[in-house]
C-alpha cells in the first residue's frame, strides 16, 4: 500500500512545543545528537565533521497524511499535536533564513549501499536514512554554520502558513474544547482550524461495519 503525498508539510510534536511556536511565530531546529535513531544522528555528525561546521541543526516533518506510526512515534500520546503547514508559505519562510536547506529524505537498504559503485557523497548524508524508516516519508529542514555554535535555532514563520492543527486521537473529549479554545486565544490564531484526530476512533468508519451485509 502506498502513502498519499500531501502538498502541505506536517509536523508532529507536543502541545507545549506547539504553544511556543504559536506565541513566538517560529519553528525550532534542534541538535540531532539526542535522536533515537543513532544511525541518523551519526550521519549528521559525520556531515558536520567532513564539512568543517560548527553547527548542524534539523527539524523533521512528514509529506504524507496522518498514520498511526506518526502519532505513536513522534507525538506525546494525549499531549501530541500535528501542525499542517502550507508548503509554499513555510518553505518561503525557511528560505529567508540564511544557512537553511530543506529536502525530502531518501531511504536505502544496507545491501543496496554496499552495491554502489562509488562511496556516498558528503552532501547525501543529511538526507539519507535506512529503508526501515521509509513509512515516515520525512521532509527535513537543516541549518548549518561554520561560524556559529548553536544548540537550537528558532526560524520565524507567519502564522498564516499554518493550515490546521490536529489534536491527539488519544486526547480526552472532555479536554478537546479547552485545548482548542486555548490555541485560538493566541493572537493571530483565531482563524486556524483546530480539531481532534479521529484516526483511532471514527464514527463514519465504524458505520461501515454496522451496515455490512
Amino acid at each position: 500500500m502506498g502513502y498519499h503525498q500531501l502538498t502541505s508539510r506536517e509536523r508532529y510534536t507536543n502541545l507545549p512545543a506547539l504553544l511556543f511556536s504559536l506565541h513566538s511565530k517560529s519553528i525550532t531546529l534542534l541538535d540531532p545528537s539526542s535522536w533515537d535513531d543513532k544511525n541518523d544522528s551519526y550521519y549528521l555528525q559525520k556531515y558536520k565533521e567532513k564539512k568543517g561546521l560548527q553547527t548542524v541543526l534539523a527539524l523533521c516533518m512528514s509529506e504524507v497524511e496522518e498514520t498511526y506510526h506518526h502519532w505513536h512515534v513522534f507525538s506525546s500520546r494525549s499531549a501530541g499535536v500535528c501542525i499542517r503547514f502550507d508548503r509554499q508559505a513555510l518553505l518561503a519562510a525557511i528560505d529567508a533564513t540564511p544557512g537553511t536547506a530543506h529536502d525530502s529524505v531518501n531511504y536505502e537498504r544496507v545491501r543496496d549501499a554496499r552495491r554502489r559503485q562509488t562511496a556516498l557523497s558528503i552532501d547525501e548524508l543529511p538526507f539519507l536514512k535506512r529503508t526501515g524508516f521509509a513509512p515516515e516519508c520525512e521532509y527535513r529542514v537543516l541549518y548549518t554554520s561554520k561560524d556559529r555554535s548553536l544548540r537550537t535555532l528558532d526560524v520565524s514563520i507567519p502564522i498564516s502558513s499554518i493550515v490546521e492543527i490536529s489534536l491527539s486521537p488519544w486526547l480526552s473529549s472532555k479536554l478537546r474544547n479547552c485545548v482548542r479554545d486555548t490555541i485560538k486565544s493566541i493572537p493571530g490564531c483565531q482563524a486556524i482550524e483546530v480539531h481532534r484526530s479521529t484516526l483511532v476512533g471514527n464514527s463514519t468508519w465504524k458505520r461501515f461495519a454496522d451496515n455490512a451485509t
